[in-house]
């Protein structure tokens, strides 16, 4: 496995990292999930993704318990959490002070942990001001509940702000966003987070590489497996939304280049986001150790065939 450094930051994170959106709490209770937690640390990711929203905080919950259960050391894998939709209440949701600190504070309960090495701001609150916010996360930090701080899905300008607020009161900045990006997904990475890389040192923490399943190939057919992503009730929207003639084709005409490369489509995606210098770290999902030896064992093997995408200008 290869380490980088996230962004500017001295944190090193594994260049494939694991996300327990979806499956922890919805297809994967403590015991599976410890059965796959250790594989891929076994396979030396050391970078585990949550989020308050997750499974309505139950992802959480089970990820804290499984490392507990496992008995790792807490300063070898690098945790992050995501804060913005934490209750139906109208102060648990956003990114005002109060949310920030109370949401903290409950995930790191469910979490069972002192603190987490990454703190995001899961979507940008337009009903607070970002100075509101950045000073939030610095009180996060300084309290030493977060280590570092980011956002997701945020805009370029909102980055830009988020920093010009931080430099102005000589505070901490986002070192880290966490956009949407695959082969389906581009104009955030390549084109409006372009100034942010320089100006800032902005490192990415990129999710859904196979835009949730539909790069892999499986519902070219039309039909949407029983253990699938696309069949779980809360998920149905997502699957009329992504399994469109469009995408297919799109999808179907990245096949030959697999079949080039003598890879599964799943692992030239993966790859392709990978080689993005910008990227820090690609999250990945899974729920049975069979697909985490696919995606993740098999890139540790194979880091040259990764390479040869970063360098080929034919796969850009």
């Amino acid at each position: 496995m290869q380490y980088k450094n996230l962004g500017r930051s001295g944190l090193k994170v594994s260049q494939l990292s694991y996300g327990a959106w979806v499956t922890f709490g919805n297809q994967l209770d403590v015991k599976e999930a410890k059965s796959i937690l250790q594989c891929c640390r076994d396979n030396g990711v050391n970078f585990f993704d949550n989020a308050e929203v997750y499974a309505n905080g139950r992802a959480e919950e089970i990820m804290g318990q499984a490392i507990k259960e496992l008995g790792w050391k807490r300063s070898d894998p690098v945790i992050s959490t995501k804060i913005f939709w934490g209750g139906q209440g109208p102060n648990d949701k956003g990114l005002s002070r109060k949310h920030i600190i109370e949401g903290t504070k409950n995930s790191l309960k469910r979490l069972d942990m002192e603190y987490v090495d990454v703190l995001y701001c899961h979507r940008p609150d337009i009903m607070t001001p970002i100075e509101e916010t950045v000073r939030a996360m610095n009180y996060v930090i300084d309290k030493g509940w977060a280590y570092y701080w980011g956002t997701s899905e945020w805009s370029a300008q909102q980055i830009t702000e988020a920093w010009a607020v931080a430099e102005r009161l000589d505070l901490v900045g986002p070192i880290v966003e966490q956009p949407e990006y695959n082969l389906l997904s581009r104009h955030k990475v390549e084109l409006e987070y372009l100034p942010l890389y320089n100006n800032y040192g902005i490192g990415l923490t990129t999710w859904s590489p196979l835009a949730s399943g539909v790069l892999t190939g499986k519902y070219n057919s039309g039909n949407i497996p029983p253990d699938s992503r696309f069949a779980l009730e809360n998920y149905k929207n997502l699957a009329s939304r992504s399994l469109i003639d469009d995408v297919l084709k799109k999808v179907n005409g990245l096949k030959p280049i697999a079949e080039e490369l003598g890879v599964p489509l799943s692992q030239l995606a993966i790859a392709w986001c990978a080689s993005n210098p910008n990227v820090s770290s690609v999250i990945t999902g899974a729920t049975k150790e069979s697909q985490v030896s696919l995606i993740i064992c098999s890139y540790a093997r194979k880091f040259s065939f990764f390479q040869e995408i970063k360098l080929n200008s034919k796969y850009r």
